[in-house]
C-alpha cells in the first residue's frame, strides 16, 4: 500500500498528488512512468512521473480526471492509500549533449514536459518552453515552467490568457526567424504532437514525442501499447512501455495511434459515469 502525502487541485479537471514510494523515488528519472491500481479490484493505468523527492521518498503524479480510475483516484484523500504503485518504467528521456532545446507541452501533457525541462535546465541547457491550453481555466504549471525556462510562451486557443492560438504559432515564428535548436521535444494530445512534428520536419531538427497509449502490464507482454513506426520505409512495431515512451516523432504513425486510442471510448465513458454515480452515493 502507498500513502498519499499531498494532494492539490491544479484546475477543475487536473489533480496533483505526492505518493510515498521510496523505492520508486530512488531510481525515477525524467520521462519515465509508473503503473498504479487504486484498489485491489481496480484497473492498471500508467501515469508519468511528474517529479520526485529522493530524500522524502515521494513521487509526484499529475492526472486528468477523464475515466473511472482517475475519478476513484481523485476521490482519495491525504493520508489514505492506493493499492499498487509500480515503477519506474520506460526509458528516461535522453538529455546528453543537448545545449538548446524547445519543449512544447499541451494541456495535461505539460505535467510530463515539466520534469524534462527541469532536468535539461539542471544540465545547463538553454530551454525554450511553449505551453498551450484551450482556455485560461485549464492553465497549469505556468510558474514552474517560467522558473526553468529561458523563454516561455503561454498559448490559449481562445486568447483568454497569454497569446491566442495553438503551440505551433510561436514555434513557426521562431523557425521563420532562423531560430535553431538541438532538439524539439513535444508532449501532449496526439493531434497536437502530430502538428508540432509537421511544423518541425522542414527544419530537419530532431523532434521527439512522448507516447502514452493504453497499457496493462508495462513490460511489453500484453501488446496493448503497440505503435507503428515508419523506419527507412519499413513499418516497425514498437511498444511504448519498454521501447519508449519517447520516440522519434518523424517515424510515428499518428493516424493509427489516434484510431487505436478511440477504440474503447464508449466503454470508458460508461465506466466513468458508473463510477461517478457510485462516488456521489457514497458522499451522500
Amino acid at each position: 500500500m502507498y500513502r498519499i502525502v499531498n494532494k492539490k487541485s491544479l484546475n477543475p479537471t487536473v489533480t496533483m498528488m505526492d505518493i510515498e514510494a521510496p523505492l520508486v523515488a530512488a531510481k525515477a528519472k525524467a520521462g519515465q512512468f509508473i503503473i498504479l491500481r487504486v484498489d485491489c479490484e481496480g484497473e492498471r493505468i500508467p501515469l508519468t512521473v511528474a517529479g520526485y523527492d529522493r530524500e522524502r521518498g515521494t513521487v509526484r503524479i499529475i492526472f486528468q480526471i477523464v475515466g473511472a480510475t482517475t475519478a476513484k483516484l481523485n476521490a482519495k484523500r491525504v493520508g489514505e492509500y492506493i493499492e499498487d504503485f509500480v515503477g519506474p518504467l520506460g526509458k528516461p528521456t535522453e538529455l546528453d549533449g543537448l545545449k538548446e532545446v524547445c519543449i512544447v507541452g499541451g494541456g495535461v501533457g505539460c505535467a510530463i514536459a515539466l520534469p524534462v525541462a527541469m532536468a535539461l535546465k539542471e544540465a545547463g541547457c538553454k530551454v525554450t518552453s511553449i505551453i498551450g491550453f484551450r482556455n485560461r481555466d485549464l492553465l497549469i504549471l505556468e510558474d514552474e515552467f517560467r522558473a526553468v525556462s529561458d523563454e516561455l510562451f503561454v498559448m490559449t486557443d481562445d486568447g483568454s490568457y497569454g497569446r491566442e492560438g495553438n503551440v505551433c504559432v510561436p514555434l513557426n515564428e521562431m523557425f521563420e526567424s532562423g531560430k535553431r535548436f538541438d532538439k524539439v521535444i513535444t508532449i501532449g494530445p496526439l493531434i497536437m504532437m502530430k502538428f508540432v512534428v509537421a511544423a518541425t520536419r522542414p527544419t530537419g531538427i530532431p523532434c521527439d514525442v512522448s507516447m502514452n497509449p493504453i497499457m496493462i502490464d508495462g513490460t511489453g507482454m500484453c501488446g496493448g501499447c503497440r505503435l507503428t513506426l515508419n523506419v527507412d520505409g519499413k513499418k516497425v512495431t514498437k511498444f511504448a512501455c519498454v521501447d519508449g515512451p519517447d520516440f522519434n516523432g518523424y517515424e510515428v504513425d499518428f493516424d493509427e495511434a489516434m484510431s487505436r486510442g478511440r477504440m474503447y471510448s464508449s466503454f470508458e465513458r460508461h465506466a466513468y459515469e458508473s463510477t461517478c454515480n457510485l462516488l456521489n452515493k457514497e458522499v451522500k
